[in-house]
């Protein structure tokens, strides 16, 4: 079985688990360190992604956010980058937009993404030589070229003053709780910009970056390198997604980290 076909049948035994705990009231824990609420779904599903996956590829290494890191994945040249829920608040608030976000990098570059949102039926995929797509249809990102009224999906932090330099440009400002949800709506062309200017756990974006790049977004870090995995410490210098003229003016306009 390829990579990709691995990741849609596990992203879709995910979604089966989420819809028994969701809106009926799952338990929920608070991290330490504010690190945010897990949900008893999402260690169950947590639970059967590493079971299933790592059997069927024992060799290739394993970082979920829900699993305790170990360095064993360092010596992988193939590691799975998994979450198990993106967008755990929505999943608690009974809002549909959360997802399973799950991707494969070998040697720091993801090579198979998926993100499936189980409340809405939407799965989204990518290869690195594939197109991006949604319930299997070729999808493209916008081609829009003008900053001041992209249409941009960030947390209001992101437009601060401290973080730019001169005026923030004039997005049209929206919001969706998932990192993976709003990669992949950069993808399917429903908004031109993703934005997070603050250090970016790798799972979240892992997948979603794959799916909006070979949707035709240009995808970067903050300060305009292209994000590589699987790093020891596993975050990222933010990440900017958006039509390639949008992300160079960004990226020029951001202050310096």
């Amino acid at each position: 079985m390829a990579d990709i076909d691995l990741l849609i049948d596990a992203a879709y035994a995910s979604g089966e688990i989420a819809k028994k705990y969701w809106k009926k009231t799952p338990e929920v824990w608070e991290k330490s360190g504010g690190a945010g609420p897990v949900t008893e779904a999402d260690l169950a599903i947590d639970r059967m992604l590493k079971s299933e996956l790592t059997h069927a590829r024992p060799n290739y290494g394993w970082l979920s956010e829900e699993t305790e890191d170990t360095t064993d994945r360092l010596n992988c040249e193939h590691v799975f980058i998994i979450d198990p829920i993106d967008g755990t608040r929505a999943f608690i608030e009974g809002s549909p937009a959360f997802s399973h976000s799950l991707a494969i990098a070998k040697n720091g570059v993801v090579t198979a993404a998926a993100v499936y949102l189980p409340a809405l039926d939407r799965l989204y995929c990518a290869t690195k030589h594939g197109n991006a797509t949604l319930n299997r249809d070729k999808i493209d990102a916008s081609t829009r070229s003008k900053i001041d009224g992209a249409t941009t999906l960030a947390a209001k932090t992101n437009f601060s003053a401290h973080l730019w330099q001169g005026p923030v440009p004039q997005f049209d400002h929206h919001f969706r709780s998932s990192l993976a949800y709003r990669l992949c709506l950069i993808a399917h062309g429903r908004f031109d910009v993703m934005l997070t200017l603050r250090d970016t756990w790798e799972w979240d974006v892992a997948a979603g970056s794959l799916i909006a790049e070979r949707a035709g977004a240009c995808v970067t870090d903050q300060i305009g390198q292209r994000a590589l995995f699987n790093n020891p410490r596993p975050m990222l210098h933010g990440m900017v997604a958006a039509p390639p003229e949008i992300h160079a003016g960004i990226i020029s306009r951001l202050a310096p980290r």
